[in-house]
C-alpha cells in the first residue's frame, strides 16, 4: 500500500498545530503559543464540539502524540506545556458537552451484582440505530468498505485506550481489566492480537492497514468516539468512566459482531475478512460478564465515589456509538457517502 496523504487541516487550530509539529518544540518558541491561542479561540467559538472537525482533529493528533503512529513528529512534543494546556482546554469543553447531553440516571447500590444489573439494563435498553443489522442484510460493498474505514480509527488501536486504566486501578478491578486486555492482545500470540486480526480484515478488502491512512476520510463524529475513550483513559480522575465505557463496549459487542460477520459473508468475503468479527462473538460474550461484575462492579464496591462516573462512561459509550451509527445510516439512506471523502468502491471478486 502507498503511504498516507499528509494530514489535511480542518480549521485554524489544526492548521496551527500541524505547522508547529513540523519542527522540534524549541525550534520556533512562538509556534506552540500560537497554537494554544488558536485552540482557545476555536474552543470559545465552537457550536458543537462533538462534530467540530477542527477541534476533534486536534484532539486526535494530540492523543496520537501519546499513542504513536499518527505522525512522525519529534517525541518531545508529547509533553510540551502549551500542547498539554491546549488539550486540557479542549477536554474540559468536550467532557462538559457529554455530561450535559447524558442525563444522570438513578444510581444502583455500589455492589457488584447491582452495578452489573444496571449496566446490562442500560445496554439492553439502548435504542441506538442497528448498524449491525443493516450491514447484515442491506449494505452494499461500498458501504461495508466505509464501515471498515470508520471502524479502523479505533480498532487498529483496539484495547489501547482502556489499557491506560491498568495502573490507575488496584486489586479486583485491576485483575479483571488485565484478564480482558490479555485476550484483546492475543493471550501471548502476536497473530491473535485483535488489532492485528482487524488489520487482516482491511487487507482482505484491499484497504491499507497502516494506522492513520484514512484519517483525512473520516468525519469528526468518528474521531470523537475514539477521542472520548482516550480522554477517559488518560485522565486518572476519569478512571471510573473508562471502566464503564469498557463494560458497555463489551456488553454491546457479541451479537452485533455476529451480524457483521454474516454481512461480510453475504457480500462474498471469506474468513480473512470475517475472522475479526467471528472472534468477538465468543470472546465478548465472556468479556461482558467479567467487565460488568468483576471490573465495574468491584470498582464500585472498592471506590463507591466512582459509581456515577462508571455509569456515565457506559452511557457515553452508547451515546457516541449511536451518533456515529446514525451518521452512517443517514448518509447511506440519502444515497451518499458517510465519509468526508469517499474511497472508490471495491468489488469483492477482485480483492479476495
Amino acid at each position: 500500500m502507498t503511504n498516507p496523504a499528509p494530514l489535511e487541516t480542518r480549521g485554524p487550530a489544526s492548521a496551527a498545530l500541524l505547522e508547529a509539529l513540523e519542527d522540534a518544540p524549541e525550534t520556533n518558541p512562538t509556534q506552540p503559543a500560537a497554537f494554544l491561542a488558536a485552540v482557545e479561540k476555536a474552543v470559545n467559538e465552537t457550536k458543537d464540539i462533538l462534530v467540530d472537525e477542527d477541534l476533534q482533529l486536534v484532539l486526535t493528533i494530540l492523543y496520537g502524540l501519546h499513542y504513536g503512529e499518527v505522525g512522525d513528529w519529534e517525541p518531545r512534543w508529547e509533553w510540551q506545556p502549551d500542547v498539554i494546556q491546549a488539550r486540557l482546554g479542549i477536554e474540559a469543553v468536550f467532557e462538559a458537552a457529554l455530561r450535559e447531553r447524558i442525563p444522570a440516571p438513578d444510581l444502583p447500590r455500589p455492589e457488584a451484582e447491582a452495578v452489573a444489573k444496571e449496566l446490562f439494563r442500560l445496554t439492553a435498553e439502548d435504542s441506538g440505530p442497528s448498524l449491525s443489522r443493516y450491514l447484515a442484510r442491506d449494505a452494499t460493498n461500498a458501504q461495508a468498505v466505509e464501515f471498515i474505514i470508520h471502524k479502523s480509527i479505533y480498532t487498529l488501536k483496539e484495547a489501547d485506550p482502556h489499557s491506560w486504566a491498568i495502573p490507575r486501578l488496584r486489586g479486583r478491578s485491576k485483575a479483571a481489566l488485565v484478564e480482558i486486555q490479555a485476550d484483546e492482545y492475543g493471550g501471548g500470540r502476536p497473530d491473535h492480537v485483535h488489532a492485528t486480526i482487524f488489520a487482516g480484515t482491511m487487507r482482505g478488502m484491499a484497504l491499507s492497514d497502516r494506522y492513520g491512512f484514512y484519517l483525512n476520510h473520516v468525519p469528526a463524529v468518528t474521531l470523537a468516539a475514539f477521542n472520548m475513550m482516550s480522554m477517559f483513559g488518560l485522565n486518572r480522575r476519569l478512571r471510573g468512566a473508562i471502566v464503564g465505557h469498557l463494560a458497555a463496549f463489551e456488553m454491546t459487542s457479541s451479537i452485533p459482531n455476529r451480524f457483521y460477520g454474516n454481512g461480510f459473508r453475504r457480500l462474498g468475503y471469506d474468513e480473512k475478512v470475517t475472522w475479526y468479527f467471528d472472534e468477538h462473538v465468543e470472546a465478548d460474550a465472556v468479556h461482558e460478564q467479567i467487565a460488568g461484575r468483576d471490573l465495574a462492579g468491584s470498582l464500585a464496591e472498592d471506590e463507591p465515589e466512582l459509581l456515577p462516573d462508571i455509569i456515565f462512561g457506559a452511557q457515553a459509550c452508547l451515546y457516541l456509538d449511536g451518533l456515529t451509527g446514525t451518521h452512517m445510516l443517514t448518509a447511506w439512506d440519502e444515497g451518499g457517502s458517510s465519509l468526508r471523502r469517499p474511497v472508490e468502491p471495491i468489488d469483492p471478486a477482485h480483492t479476495l
